[in-house]
């Protein structure tokens, strides 16, 4: 199978899946939304919610768009266009695939990263969808409970935040009972 890429109106990404999932049944395709659950203080208190992994984004799993499903898709509300072009409908790259199925193996909603920080302040992730993304991570909120991390699609990169829960410090292995072991 191969993914497609659509661009919808962001924010309305729920609304149009209502709309164009229905359409698509018995086509032997698949429409999908990756999400992730962050954490979001207001008033002092926390509330959990989910937002899009890819803001605007959609993606159709077929093995080819044919001009039926193309129609079908492109007539409803809220669609714009299918990356990189209308005219020029192609499966997402090898690199943009892997990153898609990287969060889809965690499921449609990732939850959060289990991580831990060095003595450092490095970040460890332990567990979770942050896993194997650790050289993309831009910045972190440890406070907040966030990573920012920078990803790619289509040539086009854009920061996402990722909620994370902390463990315990990783302890440096050459460092037994607070003093540096020497080595042989």
């Amino acid at each position: 199978m191969n993914y497609y890429v659509m661009q919808v109106r962001t924010g309305e990404e729920e609304q149009f899946l209502r709309r164009v999932r229905p359409q698509l049944d018995g086509n032997n395709v698949r429409i999908l939304w990756p999400r992730r659950k962050l954490s979001i203080r207001r008033r002092g208190r926390t509330h959990q919610v989910m937002a899009p992994i890819f803001p605007g984004y959609v993606f159709v799993e077929s093995s080819d768009v044919n001009s039926q499903l193309y129609w079908i898709i492109r007539k409803t509300d809220g669609f714009l266009r299918f990356l990189p072009d209308n005219h020029d409908v192609r499966p997402l790259i090898a690199a943009d695939r892997k990153l898609l199925l990287h969060f889809l193996s965690f499921g449609e909603v990732v939850e959060k990263s289990t991580v831990s920080f060095s003595e450092d302040a490095r970040i460890h992730v332990l567990e979770g969808p942050l896993k194997g993304l650790e050289g993309r991570i831009v910045k972190v909120d440890r406070r907040k409970g966030r990573a920012k991390v920078k990803l790619d699609l289509y040539n086009e990169s854009f920061l996402v935040d990722f909620g994370f829960q902390s463990m315990q410090p990783v302890a440096d292995p050459s460092i037994s009972n607070g003093h540096p072991r020497r080595s042989p």
